[in-house]
């Protein structure tokens, strides 16, 4: 019997696969922390003979090449793709046997990338469902503008064609396995929380599948926001052939030292609540709470080959951030600290934020005396472009999250209350400023309870 298991990696909102016989297993588009999928093989007794990439990934390292080394699998990538490592070639058409129950029949599927691959795994004969990296989402497609503005458009209509050619050529009860659409902004459109589908049932939800060509393209280009700034980085390495992760414990640093790296300039990371980091941290920290967002908000802050340490609550807190740093090409922090805030702080003076709710700036907002003796405060907007144009605050200064380290000194002078959709990036953001001596108060609150506090918008 073929048995499919996902590895999710929800914090990046993506997938791998081991698909297994029993005897044997596939792999497909392993994340760099290998650790977990010879783990799991290990757990269901089966040995790794093949590794295969859907495509040159964007939004994490692979460990395509470091498993099928380690494991002595073959490893299968596009002919197509100009990697500077020894593979098995993969063309459109080909066949890859597995076992006597298993084989994959490879698709070309264009669009998120030129050279994107589809696997169709067979058992026994018949279909057992297809692997769509950033191909065939659930409920979406894979975002065409990776590559640059200049490949936007034919990668777009190279999606479109691609969705139609899976729904033609697979039977309706495929199951669909992507390897995006789990939250990874190498989705273009919501996949609406679905965990699971099938070609038949894609057929009636996909944007690809029940629009016309053009008003898919129209819809899907004017849906792209943004992506990582670490994204830039991830085709190039991935190309190279990128190492397993050092994740061997950074070296523990005392107070003085973080204090010095601080002093440096260096970036030292809080990874606790941020509750608890705007009640007390240490003056220049930068809040970014380990959770589903971490890994993408730091790689879209801090410059990829930045020293950085970290500083959490226990050593494991410590040892997941830096397993999440590494699927995004971070190396291995410079340094440590673990315990408890007074800790890191030693006799070093703490510095705090205020949070705030919607209600609360609405007040600031409207109730105050006339100036000059209490002048409005500069309400700072740190969400995407998309989700600015849809409403926003009156008055408002716009600076998306992505471009806010860059340009931390165009905003406005004096009081600064800052916001996001749901307040991870405020906070980020507050950190930001506060490190910069601003008078700042970070908005703990969700947008959409903003109307209904009293807060004046404008917009959508």
């Amino acid at each position: 019997m073929v048995e499919v298991l996902p590895i999710e990696t929800p914090s990046l909102g993506d997938r791998s696969y081991l698909i297994h016989d029993g005897a044997v297993a596939l792999v497909i588009d392993p994340q760099r922390d290998i650790d977990r999928v010879t783990t799991l093989a290990a757990e269901h007794g089966v040995r790794i003979t093949h590794v295969a990439e859907t495509h040159v990934h964007n939004d994490y390292l692979t460990g395509g090449l470091a498993l099928a080394r380690a494991t002595g699998a073959t490893y299968l990538v596009n002919e197509a793709d100009p990697v500077r490592f020894a593979r098995s070639p993969l063309r459109d058409g080909d066949s890859i046997p597995l076992s006597d129950a298993m084989r994959v029949r490879v698709l070309a599927t264009p669009g998120h990338t030129f050279t994107h691959l589809s696997y169709v795994l067979e058992a026994d004969g018949a279909v057992a469902g297809v692997f769509t990296g950033g191909s065939l989402l659930y409920g979406a497609t894979g975002r065409p503008d990776l590559l640059g503005p200049e490949n936007t458009s034919a990668l777009a209509q190279a999606q479109f064609a691609s969705a139609q050619r899976l729904a033609r050529e697979l039977p309706d009860s495929a199951p669909v396995f992507p390897t995006h659409g789990f939250g990874s902004f190498c989705s273009a459109g919501q996949s609406q929380g679905a965990r699971s589908s099938t070609i038949g049932h894609e057929k009636l939800v996909n944007p690809a599948l029940t629009m016309s060509q053009q008003t898919y393209l129209d819809t899907l280009l004017a849906g792209l926001d943004a992506w990582p700034a670490y994204y830039a980085h991830m085709g190039p390495a991935n190309l190279a052939g990128p190492d397993g992760p050092d994740l061997s414990p950074p070296r523990l640093a005392d107070a003085q030292e973080i204090r010095r790296r601080i002093e440096a300039g260096e970036w030292v990371i809080d990874l606790r609540d941020r509750l608890a980091f705007a009640a007390g941290f240490l003056p220049g920290s930068v809040c970014f709470t380990l959770g589903n967002s971490f890994a993408t908000y730091v790689g879209w802050t801090v410059p990829w080959d930045a020293p950085l340490s970290l500083l959490g609550e226990t050593p494991d807190q410590v040892a997941d951030a830096q397993r999440e740093l590494a699927r995004i090409g971070f190396g291995r922090p410079v340094a440590a600290a673990t315990g408890k805030l007074l800790d890191w702080a030693g006799d070093q003076p703490l510095a705090s934020v205020r949070l705030a709710k919607f209600g609360d700036l609405a007040g600031r907002l409207i109730g105050r005396p006339a100036p000059p003796p209490d002048p409005a405060p500069v309400v700072l907007d740190v969400r995407r472009k998309l989700e600015w144009e849809e409403s926003h605050i009156a008055g408002a200064i716009h600076i998306p999250f992505s471009d806010l380290s860059g340009r931390l000194g165009d905003v406005p002078t004096g009081e600064v209350w800052v916001h996001c959709q749901s307040g991870y990036r405020a906070m980020v953001a507050a950190s930001l400023l506060a490190a910069r001596d601003r008078d700042v108060t970070s908005v703990n609150d969700h947008f959409s309870n903003a109307a209904s506090a009293g807060v004046p918008l404008e917009g959508g």
